[in-house]
């Protein structure tokens, strides 16, 4: 499997070989450094963790960790048979363009939100009788079982919650800049970073 982290930078549109406009999410792809190994005799699976970013303070306990390969404001692991070294580094050469990826991020928090907005409810009729209700959830339940049934749908924090976009397409590579180009949206802020991961090409 193949994997990296990147920071969404933004969306665009390309043009295709037909003169199509393709939507895109641009995600610059920083190479990752080699921080640690798991190994399925130590630890009972294999992966490797990667350090990404720059952070300028660290606690003693990181700087442990990062030995002499540098500050790391983020830190992940993934699941890999691959052999890696300690202190190598992963670029997007990795990946080519046709690459089927599932990307990972948080999405957008909205705050607390109501029915409408949080779960598209319709809300009230705007007639006679019905002035500061129209956005109301209704009936949260009937007399038995004398509760409200657990994941009933009520106003609440909305977003800012881990969210994987499956089967996107990569349409465009930069080396030169670390880029990626992604067909399609994907979760989180700009300047937030995600994780995109390698899967077998789609069957027509």
């Amino acid at each position: 499997m193949k994997f990296i982290l990147g920071k969404k930078i933004g969306n665009t549109q390309i043009f295709d070989e037909n003169n199509n406009i393709v939507p895109v999410t641009v995600i610059e792809t920083p190479p990752l450094t080699v921080l640690g190994l798991r190994s399925k005799e130590k630890d009972g699976y294999n992966a490797v963790i990667v350090g990404a970013g720059v952070k300028k303070r660290i606690n003693k306990p990181q700087k442990g960790f990062f030995k002499d390969l540098g500050s790391f404001k983020i830190v992940k692991e993934f699941k890999s048979n691959k052999d890696y070294k300690i202190g190598s580094r992963i670029d997007v050469s990795i990946f080519q363009i046709g690459d089927i990826v599932d990307v990972r991020g948080y999405s957008k928090g909205r705050g607390f939100q109501g029915v409408v907005k949080r779960h598209g409810f319709a809300g009230g009729p705007k007639s006679h009788g019905h002035k500061h209700n129209l956005r109301a959830p209704g009936s949260i339940g009937s007399t038995t079982p004398e509760h409200v049934i657990k994941g009933k749908k009520m106003p609440g924090q909305m977003g800012a919650k881990r969210v994987t976009v499956r089967n996107l397409k990569i349409v465009g590579i930069d080396l030169e800049n670390n880029l990626l180009l992604i067909k399609g949206a994907v979760p989180g802020y700009k300047g937030s970073f995600i994780e995109i991961k390698s899967k077998d090409k789609l069957q027509n």
